[in-house]
């Protein structure tokens, strides 16, 4: 029995796995290969890696863990999780099954472009999601925002403050802007523009937004957040609390409301974050608190004292 099965290869469940290795602990990564940023060639915001590519980040991440001999890399697919603390089963793909005392959930979030041909081709590469993550780069360029969700037509304003003076708002149809809202569109000068948008074309730096009236918009870079899904089912199917927004409701510890089973990176949140948080070094630093916490009452176990909380 491994003392902790992380799922999910990303930087959240390295750093998970990084801590439990230096501590000696019995782990096994499992690693589907599929990371949310794969489009990205950068990642910002990583005090010492800015600008820094995320592949790359991993495939050292990787190669670290590599010299903790107790922490086991495997590639593929956890497809069931089963049991209770201090005795989980986890099923693979190949259909390999694993037990462990305890479970971190590292398996993230999926973006899920807007069906508008060319649009997810072009996710990371000209069009983005992120001003936090790419705003720097756009800035003083021509810039469109495509959304038909009304308080999304706040990231407009954001990056008409931020970062350009020149920023069109496409809602792929008419939509009902809060009054709010229209009126700071229209004293910041951000046009808006209602038609359908049939496609999106061009390269990075050159891309150009196709309406359902022949119009077209050029444009040197498009903001679109994406909505998104869980990447993977396993923490509802292991019975533990999902939020309204499709996120795995965690506490302070990255502990979700199963006990034994923690949850970190964009996979999961708290109750009263907005958002969950899509940065490289916030899904690191989620790994790291789960694993500390965790680590603490694995070793009061091991003591057979009681659990702390």
């Amino acid at each position: 029995m491994y003392d902790v099965i992380v799922v999910g290869g990303g930087p959240a469940g390295l750093s998970a796995a990084l801590v439990f290795g230096r501590q000696r602990r019995r782990v096994l990564v499992v690693d589907g290969g599929r990371v949310r940023n794969a489009p990205a060639t950068e990642m910002h915001m990583y005090l010492s890696r800015d600008g820094f590519p995320p592949a790359r980040l991993l495939e050292i991440g990787r190669e670290e863990l590599a010299a903790y001999p107790s922490v086991e890399l495997r590639q593929g697919t956890v497809l069931a999780a089963r049991g209770a603390k201090d005795d989980f089963e986890v099923e693979l793909a190949d259909g390999a099954r694993e037990r462990a005392r305890r479970l971190v959930l590292a398996t993230g979030q999926v973006d899920e472009p807007y069906d508008i041909p060319g649009l997810a081709e072009r996710f990371g590469r000209g069009v983005f999601h992120c001003p936090f993550c790419h705003g720097w780069e756009t800035t003083g360029r021509t810039l469109a925002v495509i959304t038909t969700e009304p308080h999304e037509a706040m990231l407009a304003l954001y990056v008409a403050d931020r970062f350009s003076d020149d920023v069109v708002l496409c809602t792929h149809g008419p939509l009902d802007l809060p009054d709010e809202i229209a009126k700071k569109l229209d004293e910041r000068g951000i046009q808006v523009r209602s038609e359908r948008v049939t496609e999106v074309s061009g390269e990075p730096g050159d891309v150009t937004v196709h309406f359902a009236d022949g119009s077209a918009l050029r444009r040197q870079a498009v903001y679109h957040r994406a909505p998104t899904r869980q990447h993977s089912e396993l923490a509802a199917r292991l019975g533990c609390e999902i939020l309204d927004d499709g996120t795995v409701r965690v506490n302070e510890l990255q502990e979700t409301t199963v006990p034994g089973v923690a949850a970190a990176g964009d996979t999961a949140k708290l109750p009263a974050v907005p958002d969950a948080a899509t940065l490289v070094s916030l899904g690191a630093a989620d790994g790291v608190r789960a694993a500390l916490w965790m680590e603490g009452d694995l070793f009061r176990s091991d003591l057979g004292m009681t659990p702390a909380r």
